[in-house]
């Protein structure tokens, strides 16, 4: 029996498995990852989504030295790169965007207003790959080896980068008195 293209059978409405989507596919499945990625690493929307059509632009360009190995970590890496030599050619002063902290401060677990602000005041302090870092893994989510091949350091850097990002940030927060140190909800 024929079926018509819009008579789908219940195995074709089940979505694929990453490994079987196209290409684009794969890229734009990413997407929202990738711009909550570029805003950590730019701090300011404009720039953010400026990194994140150059990482599109150039994860298209290079689709044929892709090697079939992760695909996220691949993304990760070109957009990281992308980041940094924006930054070796620019010196930029980074700022947070009101749609970057309102999208973390909605994760962030701390539900008063005024200690959001200045947790992100702290977090601001943070070098940029101890910012990166401590993003990727208490934001996104990410495991310490995803985060190691996305930034293309060893597994130990991450673990390293990680603990001295938190004892920053917990020196800063006693510094100031900022906000209490207490586990988010």
């Amino acid at each position: 029996m024929l079926r018509s293209p819009d008579q789908t059978t219940p195995a074709s409405r089940e979505p694929k498995a990453p490994a079987t989507l196209s290409f684009e596919a794969q890229i734009l499945a990413l997407l929202p990852q990738l711009r909550r990625y570029s805003r950590s690493l730019t701090r300011s929307d404009a720039e953010s989504e400026d990194l994140l059509q150059d990482c599109v632009e150039k994860v298209l360009v290079s689709r044929s030295q892709w090697r079939g190995s992760n695909f996220k970590s691949w993304t990760y890496r070109i957009m990281t790169n992308l980041h940094l030599n924006t930054r070796r050619a620019i010196a930029r002063r980074p700022s947070v965007g009101i749609e970057e902290a309102e999208t973390v401060a909605a994760s962030s677990g701390y539900d008063d207003p005024l200690e959001k602000k200045r947790l992100f005041q702290a977090l601001e302090t943070l070098p940029g790959e101890a910012h990166a870092v401590l993003m990727l893994v208490v934001v996104e989510g990410h495991s310490y080896q995803d985060v190691a091949d996305m930034l293309d350091i060893p597994v130990g850097t991450v673990m390293s980068r990680l603990s001295r990002a938190r004892r920053a940030l917990r020196e800063k927060i006693r510094e100031e008195n900022v906000i209490p140190l207490r586990r988010p909800r």
